[in-house]
C-alpha cells in the first residue's frame, strides 16, 4: 500500500495529506530527500488530529519516501526534552495501532530533529533511551537515495 493510501484510510488524517513536504512547512529545510522525485508525501499529525487529542502529546510529522515513512519530531534537544519526546512517540505507536492501522503496517523510523543546540551526547544515558526506543537525533534528515 502507498503512503497516500494509507493517510487516505485514515479518517483523522485523510484530509491532511500534501504533497512532498509541503506539510511540514518551515521544517521542511530539515529533510533533506536525495532523490526528490520519491518523495509520496507528507502530513502534519499534530495539527491533523488536535481536535481529537486536545491534551495529548502528539507526534509532528509523518513523511512518505521511497517505500516506507518516517516519523519526524522537531523539537529543542535538551537532555530534560527526552522524556517529553518518549511520551510522544508512546502517543504515536497508540494512535497508529488505534487510529491508523494501515499506516501502522507501513515499513517506518522516528526521527529527532534537532529545532536548537544539541545537548543531548552521544553515550549519555538519554541518547541510550532514545536508541532504545528507535528514536534517531539528528541536525537534518537526509532520506537515502535506496
Amino acid at each position: 500500500m502507498s503512503f497516500k493510501t494509507a493517510i487516505e484510510n485514515t479518517p483523522l488524517l485523510e484530509n491532511a495529506f500534501e504533497k512532498g513536504l509541503k506539510a511540514l512547512g518551515s521544517n521542511s529545510s530539515k529533510v533533506k530527500p536525495l532523490e526528490p522525485s520519491k518523495c509520496e508525501g507528507s502530513v502534519d499529525i499534530d495539527t491533523a488530529v488536535k481536535s481529537r487529542y486536545p491534551n495529548a502529546s502528539r507526534w509532528d510529522y509523518a513523511v512518505g519516501y521511497n517505500g516506507k515513512t518516517y516519523f519526524i519530531e522537531v523539537h529543542t534537544a535538551k537532555t530534560d526534552e527526552v522524556k517529553s519526546v518518549l511520551n510522544k512517540l508512546q502517543w504515536l505507536k497508540d494512535f497508529l495501532i488505534n487510529d491508523a492501522p494501515e499506516l501502522n503496517k507501513e515499513p517506518k523510523s522516528f526521527h529527532w530533529i534537532i529545532s536548537k543546540g544539541n545537548h543531548i551526547l552521544k553515550g549519555s544515558s538519554q541518547a541510550h533511551q532514545l536508541a532504545e526506543k528507535g528514536i534517531t537525533v539528528v541536525k537534518q534528515l537526509t532520506l537515502p537515495k535506496k
